[in-house]
């Protein structure tokens, strides 16, 4: 479904995503893990072209995506989140859903700018979340984890094959995590690939079936989460453990 060839991106001197390479198989779910400053937001970014490429390649079912433009990445079926929520404060959820939802070419012109099926698509994917009660509130309303709900359920509106998760978890309770990884699994169950950068290695052992891990911008292993969990390069990487002594 996806895949990351020697891709590079340096600013300046300073090498954050050094000749880094991976695979995402369709309709699993992979996790990108590593210490801080491995690169992997980095690596997400110009999978994504939020930031454009140094060198390298990046393929989505066969076709080269790293030359594109982020929407026309998205309208190919790649959607991403980010660490910090960009809603728009001022419209609604259920606004924020549907400005993120596929545009139809010039004819999206000629269009309501909510319509009733794109409406109803909305509602459908909130009841799916469980946050149907709050498609009225204004994004400036939102706690955090409804934030990072919102964010989820918005990025589904393109009908993505893949999606990029960058730290869904980060900074929720311990039931709303429980509540997220319910969601990925379902959304993986009906045939959704999912790419996952998470620092919590309790969410990355128990939702993954790959997990690739980077440091110094390149990936050192990757594997099952059982294969990565005792590795010796991995051990290193986290703890500053001698190889010898892992």
């Amino acid at each position: 479904m996806l895949e990351v060839k020697n891709l590079c991106k340096y600013f300046g001197g300073i090498r954050a995503v050094d000749d880094c390479s991976f695979k995402v198989d369709q309709g699993t779910i992979t996790a990108l893990i590593g210490p801080n400053g491995a690169g992997k937001t980095t690596a997400f970014n110009c999978i994504s072209r939020t930031v454009q490429p140094t060198s390298g390649e990046v393929w989505l079912d066969g076709k080269r995506i790293d030359q594109l433009r982020p929407n026309k990445i998205t309208m190919m079926g790649l959607s991403r989140t980010f660490q910090i929520s960009r809603n728009l404060s001022e419209m609604t959820v259920l606004e924020n859903m549907i400005v993120q939802a596929k545009v139809d070419g010039f004819r999206g012109l000629f269009r309501p700018a909510i319509s009733p099926e794109e409406k109803d698509k909305a509602m459908e994917i909130l009841d799916f979340l469980g946050i149907t009660r709050i498609a009225y509130e204004d994004g400036s309303n939102l706690s955090y984890g409804q934030k990072k709900l919102m964010d989820f359920g918005a990025l589904l509106m393109s009908d993505p094959k893949i999606i990029l998760l960058d730290e869904p978890a980060g900074g929720v309770n311990m039931s709303l995590l429980e509540e997220i990884m319910t969601h990925i699994r379902r959304l993986n169950e009906r045939g959704l690939t999912v790419l996952i950068v998470e620092h919590n290695m309790d969410l990355v052992m128990r939702l993954s079936h790959k997990v690739v891990v980077m440091a110094q911008g390149t990936v050192i292993c990757e594997g099952t989460p059982d294969v990565v969990r005792n590795d010796p390069a991995v051990l290193e990487a986290y703890l500053g453990m001698p190889e010898d002594a892992a």
